[in-house]
């Protein structure tokens, strides 16, 4: 999903003033947790993790951002603004940096397209409460199962085999998008695979019974701008 697509040109206009272009390289941060929050970034190229550490120092992957995506806007509007995330470059490319100053300025003047960002801005507070909700009312389960359905709302492809999830995946990247580590995703996928739920070949996940993983989690079946991986 590229989050500009779904504004108005009046407020795409306005994110894309007065702003520069910054070259990002694969491993570094545009910006961690705690930090102070002074720019938000429109990702031109390349892919951005979002994720957050949790108290026992496990990471759990919030959204995965490319081509359009608009991130750190969580710290807008805040006094003494920090940053609540992390944003890690796993695919070297382009962002536009925006000041996070002008933009509030702009903003306290158009009214109309301040409500458009607050309401896009709730959006993703939740997406980010819906994983939370899976993780805690279902645990370790609840969170592979939910994220493999937001994988395959994002990236599948449909075939008589079922759903394949179209990005190379490892055990790790998806322990952390669960919050959880290695060696109990590689246990939970083994028990789908052997239920014949799910197939994996070469990193590619394949979903042969989505409706299982839908009934395992009570399933609310939320919209999909909602439930994605992105």
């Amino acid at each position: 999903m590229e989050a500009l697509s779904e504004f108005s040109n009046e407020l795409q206009a306005l994110l894309l003033t007065e702003n520069h272009k910054r070259k990002v390289e694969k491993g570094t941060f545009l910006f961690q947790e705690g930090m102070k929050a002074n720019e938000l970034f429109i990702i031109e190229s390349g892919l951005i993790q979002i994720s957050k550490i949790v108290p026992d120092g496990r990471e759990l992957t919030l959204r995965m951002c490319s081509n359009g995506d608009l991130i750190g806007e969580l710290a807008l509007f805040c006094s003494s603004p920090k940053y609540m995330l992390n944003a890690k470059v796993m695919e070297s490319g382009e962002v536009t940096v925006i000041s996070q100053y002008e933009l509030e300025e702009r903003l306290k003047k158009e009214h109309q397209l301040a409500i458009e960002l607050m309401k896009w801005t709730s959006l993703q507070y939740r997406k980010a409460q819906t994983k939370f909700r899976d993780l805690i009312l279902h645990g370790k389960k609840g969170a592979l199962y939910s994220t493999l359905i937001r994988l395959s709302n994002s990236y599948g492809e449909f075939s008589e085999l079922g759903i394949t999830i179209n990005i190379p995946l490892t055990n790790q990247e998806l322990a952390n998008f669960c919050g959880t580590s290695r060696e109990v995703v590689n246990r939970m996928l083994g028990e789908l695979r052997r239920k014949e739920i799910v197939s994996v070949e070469k990193g590619i996940i394949t979903i042969h019974n989505l409706a299982y993983l839908k009934n395992e989690i009570d399933c609310e079946n939320c919209p999909v701008e909602v439930c994605n991986i992105e």
